[in-house]
């Protein structure tokens, strides 16, 4: 069985900062590529942050940059999205899921998990 978990949402301040993590069984998690994606109400489902299977290569949208690490530790199946300085434009569902690259189009992950919510707000 394929199984992704996102943890480590939750209701913040704009400043703040939040962890997530995304735990991958084995099967799934091994000599993959792992993204980060967040769904707002009404929009599409947007990238956020990607890395290889070793970890050494990383991408970002432009929007996060600077704010948002995304890492790995392939011992524990667990990748994290560590954000910092989180705007109320942050606010979404934020999805981990794997694939073959590391794209930044949806389309080419083949499994998702099932999100976890990130509120910023006053």
């Amino acid at each position: 069985q394929v199984l992704l978990v996102e943890s480590g949402g939750g209701l913040v301040q704009p400043g703040a900062s939040l962890r997530l993590s995304c735990a991958a069984s084995v099967r799934a998690f091994s000599n993959t590529s792992v993204g980060w994606f967040r769904q707002a109400p009404g929009k599409e489902r947007d990238f956020v942050a990607a890395i290889t299977w070793s970890g050494f290569r990383s991408y970002y949208a432009d929007s996060v940059k600077g704010r948002f690490t995304i890492s790995r530790e392939n011992a524990k199946n667990t990748v994290y999205l560590q954000m910092n300085s989180l705007e109320p434009e942050d606010t979404a569902v934020y999805y981990c899921a794997i694939g073959p690259l590391p794209s930044r189009r949806s389309a080419d992950y083949g499994y998702w998990g099932q999100g976890t919510q990130v509120t910023v707000s006053s």
